[in-house]
Order: C-alpha cells, then structure tokens, then sequence
C-alpha cells in the first residue's frame, strides 16, 4: 500500500473547520482583497512594507508606505488613531517579515492583519508595482 500523507491525519470536522477558516480572516487579507480596496479610493487601513528601503524603491505596492519591523514604534504610530487597521507585507510566502511586523504592531496594540503572498502574491495576481527613490 502506497502512503498518502493527505488522509493519514483525518480531516477537522465541519464544525472545527468553520471555526478555524472563519477565524484565520481576522488574521490575514490576500492581494486581491487589498488591490480592490485601495482601488477604491478608501481603503479603510494603512498599508505597510516592511522590507528594506532598497527593496521597497525598486517596486511597492501603490500607496504602501515603508516601515521597517524594527521602527513600529509608537512614536512613528503616533499620527494614526489607535483604531486604525494596518495591513503589512513583505516580499513573499518565503518570508516572514509581515508575520514579525505583525507581532510589533500587536505588542502596540494596534489592529493588524497580513497580505498573504506579499509582493511575490501581488505580483502572481497580475498587478503592477511602483518604484521611487530612497
């Protein structure tokens, strides 16, 4: 008999499943969703990357701002009510930045979730990045 790691852990039932599915949305939003609000006009959160300046100037997504893990501090917060939601990104599903910078903006109190996929996801989705200047 051949192994197969798919059915050798039973899949969660129903139940377990809703809960766990429903819940990780609090934690995470993915590009479309992001690409869709910011079109808007509205996009009811700040957007941030958190990857080294150099990386953020030769492509960003439009509107993000860039805040390195180590300066989420609340000094630099200071300017956004303490409802505001931030939604960071780093370079991709390989990289745990976003996950970093999301356990600082928590640690601050600060409402949080990541963009799946990172730059590597908006890229795949077909959406362009800007560049600038450091």
């Amino acid at each position: 008999m051949n192994h197969n790691a798919v059915i050798e852990v039973a899949a969660a039932d129903s139940a377990s499943a809703l809960q766990h599915f429903s819940s990780s949305l609090g934690f995470e939003t993915d590009c479309w969703d992001v690409h869709e609000a910011l079109a808007n006009g509205h996009p009811g959160f700040v957007l941030l990357d958190v990857r080294l300046p150099a990386e953020y100037a030769r492509g960003h997504v439009p509107g993000a701002i860039n805040l390195l893990r180590g300066k989420i501090i609340a000094s630099k917060l200071a300017e956004y009510p303490a409802d505001t939601l931030f939604v960071v990104y780093c370079a991709g599903p390989h990289c745990n930045g976003a996950t970093k910078a999301a356990i600082a903006l928590a640690h601050l109190g600060r409402p949080v979730k990541i963009m799946i996929g990172g730059i590597t996801g908006w890229l795949d989705e077909g959406f362009v990045l800007e560049s600038s200047r450091y």
